[in-house]
């Protein structure tokens, strides 16, 4: 394929792999062209429709790697079968855009891209949090309109965060680090809500307590709550960490956010339909004191109308990932599982994944979600 919209790499290459948009830094790249693959990358910035990417995989195509804008289903990796593509790689560590089970029945691996997110995404539900709290974003815009015409003792009031009580949804990587950072950094108590009890939490919470205890300082909690619903009842910062599916598809809703309280945040960096988000624009309408920061929307790139009105809403454009060494990390982990597969290397079962990131990575696939349900080999070192 070559249009305009698309540029291609190492014409001379065996392997044909197709990546649906451009990504940062060259180890990506490079790690595709060590595997003998020619690679055909998209320049456009718009997003691609089914039937894009289906010309886009055309007759023959080894591999690729696609994005979670893209509506990866039984269809598209019909079109990837028929190519006799023996590899897909979504460029997140999410996959609520996949069709598993579809691309398991025509025998596609799928990779993601875990692991390199961790902090990058915490961190940014923590800058959304007191973005949200101190009001950051409507002070940048009162300085900018000239508003602004000398110190007042009641100008932009917010929250104080310390000593209050931090609410996560999910306690798996993300949430686990944005509740540490909350805690350790902030001296936020800790409320989480998970299927299972994170152990690992609750000891990292207890060993900094310690350190805290040897300074003579009050000790942060960390517990789980019963219900999804006592936790909304007593945080005062609740963060959405969970993955997108049947049950969690608009987890908050108009009925709980009726139980948060009057000044409470809510930050959202996992997936924007975990929120039904005019059941939100109602309530912030509503109650002015309540917040919430947003990096995900229902029906992104749009949002529900009202949204963007609202002085009490934080809205950044799904850059929680988005940091330099992050998102090149995704493509490293991308390019791996799709030149994994294809070498017919065993896939990586540890959770680290930084021996990928630098230096000679192993020979193994870095991530495949349904390597067991194809009975893909496993790697041993």
């Amino acid at each position: 394929m070559k249009t305009k919209e698309w540029a291609e790499h190492n014409p001379g290459g065996e392997r044909r792999v197709i990546v649906t948009k451009e990504l940062p830094g060259n180890r990506w790249l490079d790690i595709l062209v060590g595997a003998n693959c020619r690679v055909e990358v998209c320049t456009s910035t718009d997003i691609l429709t089914k039937d894009q990417i289906k010309s886009a995989i055309g007759d023959r195509c080894d591999g690729c790697i696609g994005q979670l804008t893209e509506p990866w289903d039984g269809e598209l990796f019909g079109a990837l079968k028929s190519a006799g593509a023996k590899a897909y790689s979504n460029y997140a560590v999410g996959y609520n855009n996949v069709d598993v089970e579809s691309a398991t029945a025509h025998g596609i691996p799928v990779g993601n891209t875990p692991g390199v997110l961790t902090e990058t995404t915490a961190e940014m539900a923590v800058a959304l949090t007191f973005s949200a709290a101190r009001r950051v974003v409507e002070s940048d815009t009162y300085m900018r309109t000239g508003r602004y015409k000398g110190w007042l003792p009641s100008l932009f009031l917010g929250e104080l965060l310390q000593g209050k009580i931090v609410g996560v949804i999910g306690a798996g990587r993300i949430g686990a680090a944005f509740a540490r950072m909350m805690a350790e950094g902030h001296r936020m108590n800790v409320l989480y809500y998970d299927l299972y009890p994170s152990q690992a939490l609750e000891e990292k919470i207890a060993a900094f307590n310690g350190f805290l205890n040897s300074l003579g300082e009050k000790p942060v909690t960390c517990r789980r709550a019963e219900t999804v619903e006592d936790l909304l009842r007593e945080a005062d910062v609740v963060s959405l960490h969970t993955v997108l599916d049947d049950t969690t598809h608009h987890l908050i809703n108009r009925e709980r956010l009726g139980m948060m309280k009057e000044h409470a945040i809510l930050v959202n960096t996992c997936r924007g339909p975990v929120i039904d988000e005019e059941a939100l624009v109602a309530h912030c309408r509503k109650h002015p004191n309540f917040r919430a920061g947003l990096d995900v929307f229902e029906d992104e790139p749009a949002m529900k109308p009202g949204l963007n009105e609202l002085d009490n809403v934080v809205i950044v454009p799904h850059i929680g990932s988005a940091t330099v060494w992050t998102r090149e990390g995704m493509g490293t982990l991308a390019a791996g599982n799709v030149a994994g597969i294809l070498n017919g290397y065993p896939v990586w079962q540890e959770q680290d994944i930084s021996p990928f990131l630098e230096g000679e990575p192993p020979k193994a696939a870095p991530s495949i979600v349904n390597a067991k349900e194809l009975g893909l080999p496993v790697y041993t070192r």
